[in-house]
């Protein structure tokens, strides 16, 4: 293993916190990458890492020298790009909600892994908020105002969101026009993954948000699930509308408030700033960019 390849694996390791994390990524044991990062310690004369039970962290030395390694890294891969035909190449790991993922990226991805044959590419799927850099993601998907994060974000789209409920549901309760309508109702409660509360529903009202609880007899934390009691009755949902089309198409459910829609909901790709976008990565923002601009949503 050369100093470059050593380089590397520091890097992978810092960033994963683990040996064995690193190792796996980089297709080493985890013997070979213990030994590597001893001999470049021994090289330096420093100590670059505390290692513990746990997790692995850097000295003082250690965070200065990966900060360089990360710098030179990139140079490297942009000077062999400049002298090659820069074909992205490698593994992309990226994260997004499933259903948006089957939505609007399965379709074109045929297309895409055809377009660039050296690519290949991890599909993670779900909510949570992901550390990117620890768990060795390249980029994130995520819809909704997003806190500072110290990542880089590149707007993808708007999303349109809706308000609907069951004909079953409209035939008991009455057909809401207006929020201030709202006080006789039911909806099913979606409870934030950040606050631990139930969320209000939302509307624009006079080019205004307005923020209206409204009373719930069920919640849930899964949107999944939130649309499956939608259409047994048990409330009003807002959504985003591309999630919801096949149940307006059948009946399932019927768009309400029409005049008093929610916010649009930003949908953002979120990328680490400390390093040198790759090409891989850049390919896939710009596709998946394109894809988004081109859609119905």
């Amino acid at each position: 293993m050369d100093r470059l390849d050593r380089m590397t694996l520091f890097v992978r390791v810092v960033d994963r916190r683990s040996f064995s994390a690193a190792a796996t990524d980089l297709g080493l044991s985890r013997s070979t990458a213990t030994e590597a990062i001893k001999r470049l310690e021994a090289d330096l004369g420093v100590r670059l890492l505390e290692r513990t039970t746990r997790h692995v962290t850097t000295t003082l030395e250690g965070r200065t020298y990966y900060e360089r390694c990360l710098a030179i890294l990139s140079e490297v891969e942009e000077a062999d790009n400049a002298f090659r035909d820069a074909r992205p190449r490698g593994l992309l790991r990226i994260d997004a909600h499933p259903l948006l993922t089957r939505t609007f990226l399965l379709p074109h991805l045929p297309e895409f892994l055809s377009r660039y044959p050296e690519l290949d590419l991890h599909i993670g799927q779900g909510d949570r908020l992901v550390d990117l850099v620890r768990e060795g993601v390249d980029c994130v998907i995520r819809a909704g105002d997003l806190p500072d994060s110290g990542m880089i974000g590149r707007r993808l789209a708007t999303i349109t969101e809706i308000t609907c409920a069951s004909p079953g549901y409209l035939e008991t309760y009455g057909l809401p026009k207006r929020p201030d309508d709202l006080a006789s109702h039911l909806c099913v409660g979606f409870v934030s993954s950040r606050t631990g509360e139930v969320m209000p529903l939302e509307f624009m009202e006079a080019g205004k948000v307005r923020l209206v609880p409204v009373k719930s007899r069920v919640t849930v934390n899964n949107s999944d699930t939130m649309s499956d009691l939608a259409r047994l009755g048990f409330g009003l949902i807002q959504a985003p509308r591309y999630r919801l089309q096949r149940d307006l198409a059948d009946g399932s459910l019927v768009e309400v408030m029409i005049d008093y829609p929610p916010s649009p909901t930003p949908l953002t790709a979120l990328y680490p700033q400390n390093r040198q976008t790759s090409a891989r990565l850049r390919v896939f923002l710009d596709w998946v960019a394109a894809i988004f601009a081109a859609a119905d949503i």
